[in-house]
């Protein structure tokens, strides 16, 4: 039995007792049907009828000469020798015998005992109460308690080991560690151990993860909590759970406290309806209270984390409070590689899987990315029944988790399968063929998630800056589908909304934004303003007359133009070279890596018709006719991965 049942159950037992002496105490009557009256007692000693009287407390039995017994009760303020003293009785002449039972110590106590005895029932009730009440999730008495959860440091935990990709913020932290473990090293040459570390860094960058890894380095308790379990419906509620968490932080110093997404709590001041009266402010307040208030030997660092420090309250972010940023980026190929070999561990891998080709076929992707894109490899290969994970797994898994899985319900009339095949082929020449676009990796026209079809180009090395020729035959690889279509069919379709879609934005970018027109010259248009509160950009800030913005529109229209003219125009030369990939891809669906680029090597058969009906086949009836505005997949902008051409990302500064 646990101690928590056993304790329960002596509650119940206490509360039982009481309630059954309660009972026999107050409910039990004075008299029954042979009591009599003191006073009657006392003619019957006078006629000398009684041969016993028992003294029990109060409590008197009659025995008489018959054998009859009867029950009553003495007098109050007097005894039963002076009740009879006062009527003339002489006991000894009458014969009659006094028999004194339990009128000491042991009854005198039991009746004080029963004399508490309401006291100590309503007492166990409400303790009974208060206890089922925190059991049930109210937490009537600890209301205003934190909620952080203790990582206790004889704990197996994460280490520095178990992080890869991020070798700058792991040196960062590393001193953090030895401020924790040797403190004296530093404060005896007059240094401060720092208060705060801000973590920086995009989702799925390992914020988190390298917060647990300065705790199983440093071999100190972690109090972990997100900065929404700090605010509640009670104003005050979250500053009482930010003392109590700075004050057990402090009794177990050294230690760490780990307050994730605390933009949550962090925002801006003023921004909020109840001005200082608004619950998040007063826990903001609370939180730099305790921070500027540290004692230099309390030995407590708070590391907290964010990707959007931009709005966060410039008093939590100044000297003395969060000392230090360490700003996580995305991993590069080298980073990637280490983190696929930390979640590969363990997991049996095939002899030809090489997770380097993998890291560079994956740009752009988070650590929680490649961890997500790891564990489906293995399920792919659970599923087919297989003993390890092998390149052909890695590869699916990176079409699943950029574009989704397959749909093989799907099915294409001929001439829909078609048109989708000279689209994407239109995209893959056009990149192929133009020197400042990226190498193509990938061709399908096997329907993943809303999309039709997709090609996906593959940079040679990590980008971080872009130019204005690459940003051109971006915008030429974006119109080679559309272009395709028009060559061949003479129609168009739908299937290039996505892609004028993005070609649009990066248009627009590239003249608003990174000032490469040269009609409205170097110079930034429209203003970007932040919505604190709601911790979103609102980007239709004019700050340019509608002149300009007749300008900006005519800007933006003819790189579109010139785009489009320069995938008709490579296009129409590679004409041999489109219909050769159209058709393989018609026959074989998909084709990537050497077979593409054997593909491309090869010399196209010459004599094919560059458009008009006579080349378009008749529809056949379709069971699902796709559902999609795209032949090419919208790509994940934010990672900079293209399978067709994506929005243009900002440049480094």
């Amino acid at each position: 039995m646990s101690p928590k049942l056993l304790r329960n159950s002596f509650i119940y037992v206490i509360i039982a007792v009481a309630a059954i002496a309660m009972f026999f105490t107050f409910f039990q009557p004075s008299y029954g049907s042979n009591d009599i009256p003191i006073s009657e007692v006392v003619e019957l000693a006078k006629t000398e009828q009684l041969q016993t009287i028992e003294i029990k407390g109060d409590d008197l039995t009659i025995i008489t000469r018959t054998g009859t017994t009867f029950k009553s009760r003495k007098e109050e303020g007097s005894s039963l020798v002076e009740t009879l003293e006062r009527a003339n009785i002489d006991t000894a002449a009458t014969g009659l015998e006094i028999v004194i039972k339990g009128g000491g110590g042991f009854g005198s106590v039991f009746g004080i005992l029963l004399s508490f005895l309401p006291l100590i029932f309503f007492g166990g009730l409400l303790l009974f109460m208060m206890k089922q009440a925190q059991g049930s999730g109210s937490q009537t008495m600890n209301f205003g308690r934190s909620k952080a959860r203790v990582v206790i440091a004889n704990r197996p935990s994460v280490a520095f080991s178990d992080v890869a990709g991020e070798d700058e913020a792991k040196e960062e932290l590393a001193e953090i560690v030895e401020f924790l473990k040797f403190p004296e090293r530093f404060t005896s040459l007059g240094a401060h151990v720092p208060r705060g570390v801000l973590l920086i860094g995009p989702p799925g960058t390992g914020k988190t993860l390298l917060a647990k890894a300065v705790a199983g380095e440093a071999e100190v308790p972690f109090f972990s909590i997100s900065g929404s379990e700090f605010v509640e419906m009670f104003v005050g509620v979250g500053a009482s759970r930010v003392r109590d968490l700075f004050d057990q932080a402090k009794r177990n110093a050294p230690s760490i406290i780990f307050v994730d997404e605390i933009d949550a709590v962090g925002r801006h001041r003023g921004a909020g309806l109840g001005g200082g009266h608004d619950e998040r402010e007063q826990t903001l307040n609370q939180i730099l209270v305790e921070m500027d208030g540290f004692d230099t030997g309390a030995n407590v660092i708070v590391l907290a984390a964010t990707n959007r420090p931009d709005i966060l309250d410039p008093a939590l972010l100044r000297p003395g409070r969060f000392d230090r940023r360490v700003v996580l980026d995305l991993p590069d190929v080298v980073g990637r590689t280490a983190i696929l070999n930390v979640h590969a561990k363990g997991k049996p891998l095939d002899e030809e899987t090489n997770l380097e080709i993998v890291s560079k076929q994956t740009p752009g992707f988070s650590g929680a990315d490649l961890a997500n894109l790891v564990n489906e490899a293995a399920i792919l290969a659970g599923r087919a029944r297989k003993k390890t994970i092998g390149p052909g797994e890695f590869a699916e898994a990176i079409d699943r988790v950029e574009s989704g899985p397959e749909k093989k319900s799907r099915v294409y009339s001929e001439h829909e399968k078609e048109i989708t095949a000279y689209h994407e082929a239109g995209h893959a020449i056009v990149g192929h063929t133009l020197p400042n676009a990226d190498p193509v990796q990938k061709i399908s026209v096997v329907a993943r998630g809303n999309m039709g079809g997709y090609t996906r180009f593959l940079p040679e090395e990590d980008r971080h800056m872009w130019s204005k020729a690459q940003f051109k035959d971006r915008l030429a690889m974006a119109m080679g589908g559309r272009v395709a279509e028009e060559l061949i069919f003479v129609d168009i379709t739908t299937g290039a909304s996505n892609d004028l879609e993005i070609a649009t934005n990066i248009a627009r970018q590239m003249v608003t934004r990174y000032g490469m027109s040269e009609k409205l010259g170097p110079r930034t248009f429209g203003k970007r303003e932040e919505m604190v509160f709601l911790g979103r950009e609102i980007t239709e800030q004019r700050d340019y007359s509608d002149r300009i913005a007749e300008e900006i529109d005519a800007e933006v229209h003819s790189l579109l133009e010139e785009a489009y003219d320069l995938a008709r125009q490579t296009l129409t030369k590679a004409n041999d070279k489109l219909h050769q990939v159209a058709k393989y891809l018609i026959e074989h669906e998909t084709v990537e890596g050497d077979s593409l680029q054997a593909l491309f090597s090869s010399e196209a058969p010459t004599g094919a018709v560059t458009n008009t009906s006579d080349y378009k086949t008749k529809s056949t009836p379709t069971e699902e006719k796709p559902k999609t505005k795209s032949a090419t997949r919208k790509p994940r902008t934010p990672k900079g991965r293209s399978s067709g051409p994506n929005t243009a990302p900002a440049p480094a500064s």
